[in-house]
């Protein structure tokens, strides 16, 4: 799934990014608001994640949402 279906169906994804990143918050996942950079912001924020590699997780995720 590409970014614009991912802010455009936000409310369905963000369920599932609550249960693949426990850590953050209803409060960050508005924050997020289904945008990329604040969601690597946020992975590097919560889990300590080099950017380099909270980008690729937030990469895998959205490849994963074609499956």
């Amino acid at each position: 799934m590409n970014w614009d279906q991912i802010k455009r169906n936000w409310k369905q994804v963000r369920d599932q990014i609550k249960v693949t990143w426990d850590k953050l918050s209803d409060d960050d996942l508005t924050m997020i608001a289904g945008r990329r950079e604040q969601l690597t912001a946020f992975l590097q924020k919560r889990y300590g994640f080099e950017r380099t590699l909270a980008e690729k997780k937030v990469d895998d995720f959205a490849q994963g949402l074609n499956s």
